[in-house]
């Protein structure tokens, strides 16, 4: 089990000027970035045992972060 936040920055090196862009100019792309980081932190909070959840409620996590992570990606890759 991975202990390492999947920051935007980090899943997408290179790509810090294009996110920081579509952040400030694109409302939905700004939606599913916020919407990832919050999931995102949910599971590292889980993972380092801060906060409880069943493995289940875990994977389910982890399936909607890689579903917005597929969406930011192709966002990106149309920039």
């Amino acid at each position: 089990m991975s202990h390492v936040p999947h920051e935007l920055h980090e899943e997408f090196p290179g790509k810090a000027d294009a996110l920081h862009a579509l952040k400030t100019g694109n409302a939905h792309f700004a939606k599913l970035a916020d919407e990832y980081h919050e999931v995102n932190r949910e599971i590292h909070r889980i993972e380092t045992e801060v906060a409880p959840a069943s493995d289940e409620a875990l994977e389910e996590l982890k399936k909607t972060r890689l579903q917005l992570k597929d969406q930011i990606a192709a966002l990106l890759a149309a920039a």
